[in-house]
């Protein structure tokens, strides 16, 4: 078979291809016609909206790489069985999404450029018109998990899919687009939930005969553990505070401290969230072994897209503000306001976040029962 690859492989390199020019594969010229809006040639668009064209066609480039690697990533999860050594693959792809949105984040300092009364000068242009009417920016929310009940309203229409219609009330694209993920399930977050309940804990899967047993000796010894640990941390903090007061209030919360990670891994009753959860808590407490190591980073790496994501929604926020003011948006949202609610309101992965407040000292870290399942050898 390999001496099959390598003759195909041969013949391919032997194979003449036409000649290719630069501007054909990059298609540079009809790149070019595309920014100038409406006007009929570039003649009759001022500088600063060709650039404030520019740099939202720029945003829509990065958002098709993301949507690209998100669905990669989507899919790679939703299989039964996902090999240690394609989680590489996936850390890499969500790496190349943080390293996009920290590209795009510099984006908006190109728009600051512009001020307030040069934008007002073509800004009526843009009546109805509004960056919430991105399908593809609903589309990355959708794929990457984002609960449409968390959705805020936009202001003048009843949802955001209203939004997405042309003016007179007809279908359009960007309708196409998001109706087509909305139907494109599971979503990322649901993959990776499958994938963490599936995680061995101790050495035992969730189907294994003594699961349940497992869990709840893991559960016990966790949260012991990191009782003493928030209880060690509270002597030190009562040991150098000297006014009585200041000693009340400490004790209050590190109390609350203190019974955080029983109520975390509680999950409300939720069995099947309750596994989830302790398995974010068994890789972050064991991530120095070695096949926990890629889990690690993929957890990481979700957390580090999501913080991008959340500094793109605040950096566009600010930029708004800068350059118009808290004035109604040109799509009649709230504007600034609107989006500032989307940057706190819209997080997906809130108990991989949650775990950072309960995660404790590796030598505070309770012993495994099966370390060797990990390769790890104790002793």
């Amino acid at each position: 078979m390999a001496s099959h690859a390598l003759a195909a492989y041969a013949q391919r390199a032997m194979t003449t291809p036409k000649p290719l020019n630069y501007w054909d594969y990059i298609r540079v010229e009809e790149l070019l016609t595309l920014q100038r809006g409406l006007a009929p040639s570039d003649a009759e668009i001022s500088n600063d909206e060709v650039m404030f064209i520019t740099v939202h066609q720029v945003y829509e480039l990065w958002l098709k790489l993301i949507l690209r690697e998100l669905t990669a990533a989507r899919d790679l999860f939703k299989r039964d069985h996902v090999a240690e050594q394609e989680l590489s693959g996936a850390v890499r792809g969500l790496k190349r999404m943080t390293t996009i949105f920290r590209v795009a984040n510099q984006h908006w300092e190109v728009m600051e450029t512009l001020t307030t009364r040069e934008y007002l000068g073509f800004r009526d242009k843009l009546m109805g018109a509004s960056g919430f009417q991105s399908a593809q920016l609903r589309q990355i929310e959708i794929l990457f998990g984002l609960d449409e009940r968390a959705r805020i309203p936009l202001g003048v229409e009843p949802s955001y899919i209203a939004a997405l219609r042309a003016h007179d009330g007809r279908p359009s694209p960007a309708l196409a687009r998001v109706e087509k993920s909305l139907a494109d399930k599971p979503t990322f977050k649901e993959t990776i939930e499958q994938w963490l309940f599936r995680t061995p804990i101790d050495g035992v899967g969730p189907t294994a005969k003594d699961a349940d047993a497992a869990l709840e000796r893991f559960i016990a010894r966790c949260t012991r553990s990191y009782e003493h640990t928030v209880d060690a941390t509270m002597a030190r903090a009562l040991s150098i505070t000297s006014v009585d007061g200041d000693k009340v209030r400490l004790r209050e919360r590190y109390g609350r401290e203190r019974n955080a990670l029983a109520e975390f891994l509680a999950a409300d009753g939720d069995v099947r969230r309750r596994r989830v959860r302790c398995a974010m808590v068994f890789i972050e407490t064991y991530r120095e072994l070695p096949l926990l190591a890629w889990p690690r980073e993929l957890l990481d790496a979700i957390v580090e897209v999501e913080q991008l994501f959340v500094i793109f929604r605040q950096r566009h926020a600010r930029m708004v503000e800068r350059v118009i003011g808290r004035r109604t948006g040109t799509g009649g949202s709230a504007g600034v306001d609107y989006l500032d609610k989307t940057a706190l309101e819209y997080r997906i992965f809130r108990d991989l976040w949650a775990v950072r407040t309960l995660q404790m000292p590796r030598s505070a870290a309770p012993e495994l029962e099966r370390a060797d399942f990990y390769g790890f050898k104790s002793g």
